[in-house]
């Protein structure tokens, strides 16, 4: 068996409120392995996206460990959490969030000279990433000119774009009607798939959550795993 992407060990994660703390994360452990997709499903308010960022080094959690390839994450200071962020994880969010006044080629380009890449090997990932996303004719367009689920296909290959080995998705169809919603995951699904990357994707859609590998449900800041 090879080593987890991601491991999680008793992840904990309180906020201060004014009536008092928050126990959002009560100890969430979770191990996400190379190429395989986990889903995670909750109402909102159940701490996904709190564990999403815990995973993704975007906030210390209160208590436990975050482990990326072998590596303890959890007291890293800022800037080496950006550089492991920067080249080993892959995000995408409900909403794209692309630059409007670049071309969909210049959006997915945009973390690898960020990081110092060449630029034209560069441009050929980034062309090669748009068109298994089915955007080989979108590549010069921008972000106005393109429909919702072309712009979320941009976001997905701009979080693949620096070769990561874990992607995290907050609602990545979550504004996209029932077809494009399903056209959409199942481009995403492929890519992981070929690229070998582990995932760990919330959503709403049980529909979706149907094809995952794995689906756990975050109920009083514990996994529940759940079967369909």
């Amino acid at each position: 068996m090879s080593e987890p992407t991601l491991s999680l060990r008793g992840v904990k994660r309180d906020y201060k409120t004014g009536s008092g703390e928050l126990h959002v994360l009560r100890g969430v452990d979770l191990d996400v392995n190379p190429g395989e997709i986990v889903g995670l499903i909750g109402p909102s308010g159940s701490g996904k996206s709190s564990l999403l960022h815990a995973a993704g080094l975007l906030e210390h959690p209160t208590e436990g460990s975050v482990t990326i390839a072998g590596r303890d994450c959890t007291h890293l200071g800022d800037g080496p959490r950006s550089q492991v962020r920067l080249d080993s994880i892959g995000f995408v969010y409900q909403f794209h969030h692309l630059l409007p006044e670049f071309t969909a080629l210049e959006n997915v380009a945009m973390p690898a000279l960020i990081a110092g890449r060449d630029r034209g090997q560069t441009q050929e990932r980034a062309t090669g990433l748009l068109t298994d996303l089915g955007l080989a004719e979108r590549t010069d367009h921008q972000p106005a000119q393109l429909s919702g689920g072309e712009q979320q296909r941009v976001a997905i290959a701009r979080a693949l774009m620096n070769k990561p080995i874990l992607l995290l998705a907050d609602e990545p169809t979550g504004n996209l009607d029932p077809d494009t919603a399903a056209s959409v995951f199942q481009a995403l699904h492929d890519l992981v798939r070929n690229h070998g990357v582990a995932a760990l994707i919330a959503t709403h859609n049980l529909e979706l959550a149907r094809y995952m590998d794995r689906v756990f449900a975050l109920k009083e800041g514990h996994l529940e795993e759940r079967t369909f």
